[in-house]
């Protein structure tokens, strides 16, 4: 027998898919060391149940007959790959695992294409090689699936045995598995860890059909009760003045800045001797700068506007707008409209893009106002009218409105992929990034240099128009704009701190800008943490608005924590990401280390994130508050 018929013999046997099985063990393991490992360690359960699942694949294809068992083989290499490969992406780009829910978004395809190239590495071809070189090695008829394979009674009885054991293997794996994804409902890089990777998309799938059944909340006296007792906890502990502004800004005008994707960092910060932002430094500088104020969620623009405007945590990456829409929520809208404010909501671009005008047009607005409705469509950044078009024509809106008006305002030009498409006058982006050009961080510090500019441009636009001084203007970044460990970003970020830490980094990744300007307060910064769901109580307390229902607190209280919907807590001391760290530090927290009464403190944080998301969650899958 010749070499080349030994191969090809191996090639048809059940070698090839022991071979394969092991390079699917390999390549998981190349996955969990790029995403979900922990300071370059992997957890002896992911592996384990990894060796189950692949021993799964194994056995049941092992026991198809030859052609099947080869062409299977190889596409079941294909999909996993790809499912892999799939995963990698996604987590490099919002540092958390994709779910089925997502497919949704394949609408928006074109947005989710202009970032792809941003956050595949070459090293990820590791996840298809094996598949090249098979087909490679076919394609050059070095191997040859063969059709025909003697048959006998012992082998077909090892098949039966063989098909046996994999389902019983994988029946164990389900069971075992999608109990461990269950103890930790809202953290996927915990699932992952305690169920594979296979066990968590097992997992997904089922809790995507199941997701009402599997809220806590089934009635709303139950949860209001819940509601009740934790809010009254918060009002103890925290409820105290820290400034005694209640009712300050009541039938004052109110305006709600959302700026695309800038982050906490780039304010007051220079590159090549000009500052980034200019005019969001001086704006935070006369009036009140919120440094601490942290993303609700790693996801998407819709999923900040959702908690803003309901005080509720959004279901990730805008499910709340596309899924959840004709849900009832004491929003924020709602509460100024009992006040006679004129409502509106703006934003330059298409109104079906995460189903805006279906969200807005439900809510009772005065005012709902797209792209269409913007009389000069002159300048298109990206895709979307430009901040300076969209400013300007909404000053002019407002000077038309009755007074008082509120109004939430969402700029876009500062969005993925960075790059400014389409700006007319580049003399508006007047930094220059230096060794940064032309790479994907060089880009955003441009994109949030025009942004910036066009904030100065519409605060200009309100002082020309009297309607500066007497206004109150709130404005916030929606998200994160940069990976969370960019490395140009990280070298940004270390010549600023040498001693940055994991932990400063993490943290780097929820912080967005947000200043306040509330007519006639002086200026001053507030370091605690807070975040989008507070926004609502806050003019809540300042507008005298009765509110009926918010997880968030008001802003100006002493409330110390916040949380995102991935099971994060951020404090102002401590943070938790699957394990408590001291910020100042860097480092994990020791139990053996500290008192117990940190050690009870930590564990009510704790409590008190997971019954605010059992509630918020509750509300949106079974439309609580729709009484």
């Amino acid at each position: 027998m010749t070499k080349k018929e030994i191969i090809n013999k191996a090639f048809n046997s059940v070698a090839i898919v022991i071979i394969i099985g092991i390079i699917l063990f390999l390549k998981n393991i190349f996955f969990y060391y790029n995403t979900i490992a922990n300071n370059d360690e992997l957890y002896e359960e992911t592996i384990i149940g990894t060796i189950y699942f692949i021993i799964v694949i194994v056995c049941l294809i092992s026991s198809l007959p030859n052609r099947g068992r080869v062409i299977t083989c190889l596409v079941v290499d294909f999909l996993i790959s790809l499912l892999l490969f799939i995963d990698h992406s996604y987590y490099v780009y919002s540092n958390n695992m994709i779910s089925i829910a997502q497919i949704t978004n394949l609408q928006y395809g074109e947005e989710i294409m202009s970032t792809l190239p941003k956050v595949i590495t070459w090293s990820q071809i590791l996840y298809f090689i094996d598949i090249i070189i098979i087909l490679v090695c076919i394609i050059g008829k070095i191997f040859k699936i063969e059709k025909k394979e003697i048959e006998n009674k012992k082998i077909y009885i090892a098949r039966i045995v063989t098909a046996i054991i994999g389902i019983c293997v994988f029946v164990f794996c389900c069971k075992t598995y999608i109990d461990n994804a269950k103890l930790k409902p809202y953290n996927r890089d915990l699932q992952v860890r305690g169920s594979t990777i296979f066990g968590y998309h097992i997992y997904d799938v089922i809790n995507n059909f199941t997701m009402k059944q599997q809220a806590k909340y089934k009635d709303y006296e139950t949860m209001i009760q819940d509601y009740n007792q934790l809010k009254e906890k918060y009002q103890t502990r925290y409820g105290q003045e820290s400034y005694p502004i209640k009712g300050i800004l009541e039938g004052k005008n109110v305006i709600i800045v959302q700026l695309e994707s800038i982050q906490e960092f780039v304010l007051n910060k220079k590159i090549n001797g000009k500052p980034i932002t200019p005019n969001l430094n001086k704006f935070l500088e006369e009036n009140i700068e919120f440094s601490n104020m942290n993303m609700q969620s790693y996801s998407s623009t819709a999923d900040s506007e959702h908690s803003t405007i309901t005080s509720i945590y959004p279901m990730e990456n805008g499910m709340s707008f596309s899924k959840y829409f004709t849900n009832t929520y004491d929003d924020i809208f709602k509460l100024f409209n009992q006040k006679d404010y004129h409502t509106s909501y703006m934003h330059g671009n298409d109104g079906s893009f995460w189903n805006r005008a279906n969200v807005y047009n439900r809510l009772g607005l005065d005012d709902v106002v797209f792209k269409d409705k913007f009389e000069d469509q002159s300048e298109y950044i990206s895709g979307y009218l430009s901040d300076e078009i969209v400013y300007k024509q909404a000053v002019q809106k407002w000077k038309s409105y009755k007074e008082p008006f509120f109004s939430y305002v969402v700029a876009a030009s500062s969005h993925t992929p960075f790059v400014l498409e389409g700006l007319a006058d580049r003399s508006k982006v007047s930094i220059d990034v230096g060794k940064y050009k032309h790479t994907y961080f060089g880009d955003y510090l441009e994109s949030a240099n025009y942004a910036d500019y066009a904030f100065g441009v519409l605060i200009e636009e309100l002082k020309k128009e009297g309607l500066y001084e007497d206004t109150a203007i709130l404005v916030f970044g929606d998200h994160n704009g940069l990976i969370m460990y960019d490395e140009n970003l990280i070298d940004f970020l270390k010549q600023i701190n040498l001693d940055i830490t994991d932990v400063d980094i993490r943290l780097n990744y929820t912080k967005v800008a947000c200043g306040f300007k509330i007519p006639r307060m002086k200026s001053t910064k507030i370091e605690k943490p807070v975040n989008k769901l507070d926004i609502k109580p806050t003019f809540a307390y300042l507008c005298n608005l009765e509110d009926s229902f918010s997880l968030g607190t008001n802003m100006f209280e002493s409330k110390d924590f916040v949380s995102l919907n991935n099971e994060r807590i951020i404090t102002s001391r401590y943070y938790y990401d699957e394990q408590w760290y001291d910020i100042k530090e860097g480092k994990p927290i020791s139990e053996m280390e500290i008192d117990e009464e940190t050690k009870k403190l930590l564990d009510e944080y704790y409590q008190d994130m997971r019954t605010e998301l059992d509630i918020s969650n509750s509300i949106s899958m079974n439309n609580l508050l729709k009484q």
